[in-house]
């Protein structure tokens, strides 16, 4: 889970270009869950009582299995701590845990061969409904190993490993893949396992996946592994905590796709308590997503988009048919290639930069960054937080922009609080008030419309890119590049509502253990 808390407003919203029916595409589905928790999770309970309580979880997952397969859903996927919830201490989620086997050393139907282990219930259940819809099932739940200390001294002292578990069961609902979480986010029920696992799985009508959780997103393993190794597909289960102004669920989810150039099928859960809400099927051509606004009955939010098949040797064809969904999709992006010098005009930099007014360091996501104010109705701005500098060109729309005020911000270093990553920032928000105080806290609403182009040179090629406008609605950039020298430039016009962030997020990976 990513306990990040943040007061929400939420949207709901279908990509609005229509998307093609082309014979390289399938359809996908998730699932936002209106969760049912224990209200007593540090409590051990009965088997039978764990029975019942994940029973009330995945009767909602078979009704939404059901509508899914009703819409032609080839591939569902069911959220993070959907069955059993959170907040357990190791002994009170011992009732709920099953032991999986793995998939890749034997092959097992927990539908058809009900008997083969004892305490499956969820794994047959989980296994049946796949085969009952036809459909390929992603869902998460707990794990139980059994280990010893005399032959494995990494054995707890308990004797058993406890996982935060993906498991996929194909549409004939055999076990066909099991994942560890390995980045877990305060979840002293579970263990890490000893070593980062890049799991895959095969299916026929859009080749391969891969498998993370939540927390994993933000890092290397397993994440940008399975992307190094050609897997463009990933499936995300998700309980994330929305925090703005730069990983609010939606729009980080949507920028790890734009970035990495990937489709990511996230599910999250819905918890208005817990501040949790978020879910999208996202690829780099396209977004549908949902994000429920405060206020909204608390429920859940199946979302089925018909998508294209990323993975190149599925498609065979890689080069060809990606020009041709471009070309199908007609969306106004470009990713150019990495490698290639950038033919895009570059901008003012360094010292021929106006300096418009004095800087500023204010916190934002616990991070010290360095701001400028943009004081005039258009203009040209550079900020930098030591080396590392970012560069603005903007122009306000609204007439009450003046009752608005925003910032550019930069940051360059390790982000410490909630986890440990390193991280290059440029980041144009709106102040929550019209102090400098205010810049970079939590903002949901702006009226102020923008035309700009935000720069930044990087030294890494992990960016990811967002555009965030009120009341969590996603902008798809109007220019997106990558230029050989490190340099990534967004550049975004005629906004459908106020501007509340527009970020390039920046990974630095390989200083993360420094």
């Amino acid at each position: 889970m990513f306990f990040f808390v943040v007061a929400i407003v939420s949207f709901s919203l279908t990509s609005a270009q229509t998307e093609p029916v082309v014979d390289s595409s399938y359809v996908a589905a998730v699932y936002e869950h209106n969760l049912i928790l224990n209200p007593e999770p540090r409590v051990p309970l009965s088997r039978r009582a764990a029975l019942q309580h994940m029973k009330r979880n995945l009767d909602i997952y078979e009704e939404q299995a059901a509508r899914a397969a009703q819409q032609g859903a080839q591939i569902l996927v069911f959220p993070e701590v959907g069955i059993q919830g959170f907040n357990f201490s190791r002994s009170s989620i011992y009732s709920y845990l099953e032991t999986i086997p793995d998939p890749q050393q034997e092959s097992w139907n927990p539908c058809t061969e009900p008997g083969k282990y004892n305490n499956t219930e969820v794994l047959q259940r989980l296994s049946c409904m796949a085969r009952r819809y036809n459909l390929y099932m992603v869902a998460n739940m707990g794990d139980l190993q059994p280990c010893s200390q005399k032959t494995d001294p990494s054995c707890p002292p308990d004797g058993r490993w406890q996982f935060n578990t993906n498991v996929v069961f194909s549409s004939d609902g055999l076990l066909v893949a099991r994942y560890h979480k390995y980045n877990l986010f305060f979840e002293e029920a579970f263990n890490t396992p000893p070593q980062p696992e890049i799991i895959t799985f095969d299916t026929p009508f859009a080749g391969r996946f891969g498998l993370l959780i939540c927390f994993d997103i933000l890092f290397h393993e397993p994440t940008v592994a399975l992307v190094e190794k050609g897997v463009r597909q990933l499936i995300f289960p998700t309980a994330w905590y929305n925090t703005l102004p730069l990983l609010d669920s939606n729009q980080f989810h949507r920028a790890f796709s734009l970035g990495a150039d990937v489709t990511l099928l996230s599910a999250n859960i819905r918890l208005d308590q817990f501040k949790m809400s978020g879910s999208g099927i996202y690829t780099p051509f396209s977004a549908t997503y949902h994000h429920a606004q405060q206020g909204d009955p608390e429920e859940g939010r199946l979302l089925v988009a018909r998508v294209p098949v990323l993975d190149p040797l599925w498609v065979k064809q890689n080069v060809a048919t990606e020009e041709m969904m471009m070309s199908s999709y007609n969306l106004p992006l470009q990713i150019l290639d990495a490698i290639k010098e950038s033919s895009y005009t570059p901008p003012k930099t360094g010292s021929s930069v106006p300096s418009s007014s004095t800087t500023f360091i204010s916190s934002m996501m616990c991070d010290p960054f360095t701001f400028v104010l943009l004081n005039e109705t258009e203009g040209d701005v550079e900020v930098c937080n030591g080396s590392f500098c970012c560069h603005l060109q903007y122009r306000r729309l609204t007439q009450n922009s003046s009752k608005e005020l925003y910032a550019l911000g930069a940051f360059a270093g390790t982000h410490t609080v909630d986890g440990c990553y390193a991280l290059q920032v440029c980041a144009l928000v709106r102040c929550e008030r019209m102090d400098v105080t205010s810049c970079g806290r939590e903002v949901e609403e702006a009226k102020t419309k923008m035309d700009f182009m935000l720069e930044g040179k990087f030294g890494t090629r992990h960016v990811y890119p967002s555009v965030l406008a009120s009341n969590h609605v996603l902008e798809e950039p109007e220019h997106l590049e990558f230029a050989a020298d490190g340099r990534v430039i967004m550049k975004h016009s005629n906004m459908s509502s106020g501007l509340v962030t527009a970020c390039l997020y920046g990974r630095m990976y390989h200083l993360d253990n420094e």
